[in-house]
């Protein structure tokens, strides 16, 4: 048996049919059949485990994978890189096969916190990639990463800035942009009274920016008014 026949067999031990059926409606476009079904705490129990072994760096080279949990084991054991030039080169090396949301948002890979000044321009290029998905993990990656004590009002525009027909990356603009009004509302707000954005996400923006305990009660009520 080879290495990735064993793999998946471990992985079907795990799946959950009714998961599967439910997570299966949450990711539209994605065939039925390439999803096994496996909760995400214990899909990451078992990732953790298995990045240990020698099979992990198989695992990585072995594009595309058959299942969606593989481009999810595949994303986690990126994001637990801790060398900033491998986990770069991993990332661009599966961000061509990432075909879902799920799997683009999960959690940052956390080295990239420590070279903010060396990913700028590799957020640059995602964005404007056009590739739904590469867009939407820059877009998240900008988000994650630029909204504190990093920001600078020329990021809010690289986002303001793409225009997608994707639903994908439209709802990932909108998500950005009301985290921006939740954490740098004095830049972000004259995006929404000055209507810079596509109808379909100002409209998203602001029913995102409302439903968030972080925006208070008088900047929901001015954002409504820009309905």
């Amino acid at each position: 048996m080879s290495y990735i026949e064993n793999l998946e067999k471990q992985l079907f031990e795990m799946q959950d049919l009714k998961y599967r059926d439910f997570h299966s409606k949450l990711l539209p476009g994605i065939d039925r059949e390439t999803i096994i079904g496996i909760r995400t705490p214990m899909l990451r129990k078992f990732t953790k485990e298995f990045a240990e072994t020698l099979e992990a760096e198989l695992f990585l080279k072995d594009l595309p994978h058959r299942y969606y949990e593989e481009n999810n084991m595949h994303m986690m054991i990126i994001s637990w890189i801790k060398d900033y030039e491998v986990c770069l080169k991993e990332v661009k090396k599966l961000l061509p096969y990432v075909n879902n949301w799920a799997t683009c948002d999960l959690p940052a890979p956390k080295c990239f916190a420590k070279h903010k000044e060396e990913l700028l321009p590799e957020i640059r290029n995602w964005i404007s990639s056009g590739e739904t998905y590469t867009i939407r993990y820059g877009t998240g990656m900008l988000m994650n990463f630029y909204l504190d004590e990093d920001f600078r009002p020329e990021y809010l525009k690289l986002a303001a800035d793409i225009r997608s027909e994707e639903y994908y990356v439209n709802m990932m603009i909108a998500w950005y942009l009301a985290t921006a009004l939740a954490k740098q509302w004095e830049s972000t707000i004259p995006y929404i009274e000055e209507r810079r954005l596509p109808e379909w996400v100002h409209r998203k923006t602001i029913q995102k920016a409302v439903e968030s305990y972080r925006i208070t009660p008088e900047q929901k009520a001015y954002l409504k008014s820009f309905r």
